[in-house]
């Protein structure tokens, strides 16, 4: 596994991050009883619009003056590189949010109990994130030939999204997480309450909350699988990977519910996203016979997603 060349202050200073900032997460979930009281029907926002917009600052604050940290301590190409890996990370989770609303709508989450579930859908992919990250690194050291199968996957996602049906309902009875639960315990369709599991008749019966945290994890799973090669093709610095992903997923909570509703409307974002993917997988692929520098890399990634969101809002202007 490559060094990180992060002092031990460093990664104490990472988990201390992650420690108060995922407890603040935890400790303002209770505080969400009280606008759940406030409203008398429970479609309407768990927050105010305007917490969600301060969340998301401070979010992308903590990441921006986290790459600072970086620059200072370990220098600007590493900044560079957390950097790049950031927005590669940012951009991709956005795409993986049309896939959380057609769960929720498909199983009838209540918007005050969609919190809840992100929340702790959140630490999970942290700790997948971990794991993904420590054995991709290891995987490219042992084997020298694994970034050939690595840009080979980022090649078949790009193919993938770009060739994709857009749905606008997911059939949750055939996913893979419903036939699991099916074949161990029943679930209770009727419940509509902030629990995950419930005894009914002295049986324990799992609740459509649990069904969408187990699916918004299955899905991560499956965005881990893209996101991660992705990011290895421009680092192999375990810190960086891990820090710069993590500040990444911190914030999708409040971003989520920020664009959530208007996700559509990035028409352009999976064309962004094709070309953004491929462009990694050949570099992947060439980096044997082709140096491309990370800063070279960065400014063609900021590029493609300027471009994306750029031309996603104009359409959109466009159509109303």
């Amino acid at each position: 596994m490559e060094s990180s060349g992060a002092p031990l202050e460093l990664w104490l200073a990472l988990f201390a991050i992650i420690s108060v900032t995922l407890s603040i997460d935890l400790f303002s979930d209770h505080f969400h009883k009280l606008f759940k009281s406030k409203n008398t029907s429970t479609q309407k926002r768990s927050y105010p619009f305007g917490t969600d917009v301060l969340w998301t600052i401070i979010w992308l604050s903590l990441g921006g003056l986290f790459a600072l940290v970086i620059y200072f301590s370990l220098g600007s190409q590493k900044a560079i590189e957390y950097a790049t890996g950031y927005a590669l990370e940012k951009s991709l989770s956005v795409d993986n949010m049309l896939v959380f609303v057609l769960i929720f709508t498909s199983l009838g989450i209540s918007h005050v109990y969609q919190h809840r579930v992100l929340m702790w859908g959140i630490i999970g992919a942290i700790a997948m994130r971990i794991v993904f990250i420590l054995a991709g690194i290891t995987l490219l050291e042992t084997f020298s030939w694994m970034i050939y199968v690595l840009g080979g996957i980022l090649l078949f996602t790009s193919f993938r999204i770009i060739s994709k049906k857009e749905n606008k309902k997911l059939d949750i009875e055939k996913s893979l997480v419903v036939k699991i639960l099916r074949k161990f315990t029943s679930i209770d369709t009727t419940s509509n309450d902030h629990k995950f599991i419930k005894v009914i008749n002295g049986k324990m019966v799992v609740t459509p909350l649990l069904v969408a945290l187990l699916s918004v994890e299955m899905t991560d799973f499956v965005f881990a699988l893209d996101s991660i090669p992705a990011i290895l093709s421009i680092t192999q610095d375990s810190f960086i990977v891990i820090s710069s992903n993590i500040f990444a997923i911190l914030g999708l909570r409040s971003l989520y519910f920020l664009i959530g509703s208007g996700i559509e409307k990035l028409h352009y974002l999976k064309y962004g996203l094709t070309v953004l993917l491929a462009f990694i997988g050949v570099k992947m692929i060439i980096s044997e016979f082709v140096h491309l520098d990370v800063v070279h890399s960065l400014i063609v990634v900021f590029t493609i997603l300027a471009i994306t969101f750029v031309a996603s809002i104009l359409k959109a202007r466009k159509s109303i």
